[in-house]
């Protein structure tokens, strides 16, 4: 039977050196010629992974962790993040000294010149510092923002603004989004629209982020690599990604 597989990313598709593994990207074909649909669901911006989607000859995706969905290389769903809420937040990093940056489908833009913080985090994405320019969250549509932090300055921003979602993914970043955004939603949205059953939907991933997406998809699946809590919430883990985690989990799947 058809399944719909959703992959992330860092730490499942992509192994600890930023690599796609010749193995991995063989066993995505296979899944594929086997009469499997693809997806990639990320954190990440559409200009991010435009050549993960390239070589694997992937057209639907789900990025900004649920905010900005693809099907078949049309967009389907978006959804920006208030501009009010985004105001404040930013104000009150500002307040704090911790810089910022935006993102919408195309770039990303940093609120501040350079921040050793941006670079150290930015860079495991393979990508440079983003640029500067000034006042560019009021003048564009912002899926995903980014504060840059420790984990105990964080507990502020919980506290202070009920109405956005914090997630960590770097020691010195966490993610800014909408209340209740997940690529959970991002998966209701795809088979809702295309009365696909959630049985029939497997997610892959290891990170706080895909924690939604691996209970609400039929199946589960987390790198052994995963987060502590993406592992207790998984319906099976599989190897780390450096050991053919991914290739052992579409066999154990009975996908190749």
């Amino acid at each position: 039977m058809k399944k719909f597989l959703f992959f992330d990313i860092d730490g499942t598709l992509y192994d600890s050196n930023k690599q796609l593994p010749a193995k991995a990207k063989e066993a995505i074909f296979e899944t594929k010629r086997n009469g499997h649909e693809v997806f990639i669901a990320t954190g990440r911006a559409p200009f991010m992974i435009q050549e993960v989607l390239k070589e694997l000859e992937i057209d639907s995706y789900i990025c900004f962790n649920g905010q900005y969905v693809v099907y078949k290389n049309e967009v389907i769903y978006n959804n920006e993040i208030d501009k009010e809420q985004l105001q404040l937040v930013s104000e009150f990093a500002e307040r704090n000294n911790h810089p910022l940056v935006y993102m919408n489908a195309e770039k990303m833009i940093s609120s501040i010149e350079h921040h050793p913080h941006i670079e150290e985090s930015i860079e495991t994405l393979k990508l440079p510092h983003p640029q500067y320019e000034e006042d560019f969250y009021l003048n564009q549509p912002i899926f995903q923002a980014l504060v840059f932090c420790s984990i105990e300055e964080e507990n502020s921003y919980h506290k202070t603004f009920s109405q956005l979602k914090f997630v960590r993914w770097h020691r010195v970043s966490v993610d800014i989004l909408p209340k209740g955004t997940s690529k959970a939603n991002g998966i209701h949205f795809v088979s809702e629209k295309y009365n696909i059953d959630l049985k029939d939907t497997i997610a892959f991933g290891d990170g706080l982020n895909d924690i939604e997406m691996l209970e609400t998809a039929g199946f589960g699946v987390s790198m052994g690599n995963g987060h502590e809590e993406a592992l207790k919430r998984a319906d099976y883990v599989t190897s780390h990604v450096d050991e053919d985690g991914l290739v052992n989990a579409l066999r154990y799947l009975n996908l190749i």
